[in-house]
């Protein structure tokens, strides 16, 4: 069952989200931040094509996740690392980033191209509302990668990537999970499972579990 969202910002249970990979729980409703942050709490997040006036919400009942201290870090990556040919920042760009994401790759060319204008003011909002964190990857002066991602409670809800240069995102990554297991962040959700995100020790974990996560950050 898909439903339809009100003029209000409820949600209705995540439980009755499809069972598929994505977990298509409704359809409508705004972009606006009080009601991404209803949705983030819940493990909710959007995702549609740009192109079309519908806003999809989502829940997989299997969150593919990164718990940052088990972060994987190859050896190509170690010694990359080690040259100090980048240098990375935290919150510096953020809408520059969330911009690259867009339109790198030529994103944007594809029919199903989901991060676009409506998505980058909502995010954009949130980041200036203080729940939007980006990581920077700079060359020099160059902005070459980075990600974005909204922070509710110690979660870190993971949006979207690009580099520019051969393990940009990567890097980007590493540099966030590693902040985030030194300031007691406990979760980074990648929502769905990817090669990429695999090889750097992402895994699945059941919704309920996800939640649990989420609702200890909020006690504590």
């Amino acid at each position: 069952m898909i439903f339809r969202l009100g003029n209000d910002c409820s949600f209705p249970n995540p439980s009755f989200a499809a069972d598929d990979e994505h977990g298509l729980l409704a359809v409508g409703g705004d972009l606006s931040a009080k009601r991404l942050l209803t949705a983030y709490s819940q493990g909710i997040f959007p995702w549609y094509p740009y192109r079309f006036s519908e806003i999809c919400w989502y829940c997989p009942k299997r969150r593919f996740v990164i718990f940052p201290r088990e972060i994987h870090v190859s050896h190509s990556m170690r010694t990359l690392m080690r040259k100090e040919c980048y240098h990375v920042t935290y919150n510096m760009a953020f809408e520059q980033v969330i911009h690259n994401c867009g339109i790198a790759d030529e994103r944007n060319v594809n029919k199903y191209a989901w991060l676009g204008p409506h998505i980058e003011e909502a995010f954009t909002r949130l980041y200036r509302l203080g729940f939007g964190f980006s990581t920077e990857v700079w060359e020099g002066t160059r902005l070459v990668g980075g990600l974005y991602g909204v922070v509710i409670g110690k979660v870190y809800m993971g949006e979207s990537m690009f580099s520019l240069v051969p393990s940009a995102s990567k890097l980007a990554l590493i540099s966030l999970a590693n902040v985030l297991a030194e300031t007691d962040g406990t979760l980074i959700d990648c929502q769905f499972e990817t090669p990429h995100l695999k090889s750097m020790g992402g895994r699945f974990i059941p919704y309920e579990k996800f939640m649990g996560i989420m609702r200890d950050g909020f006690n504590h």
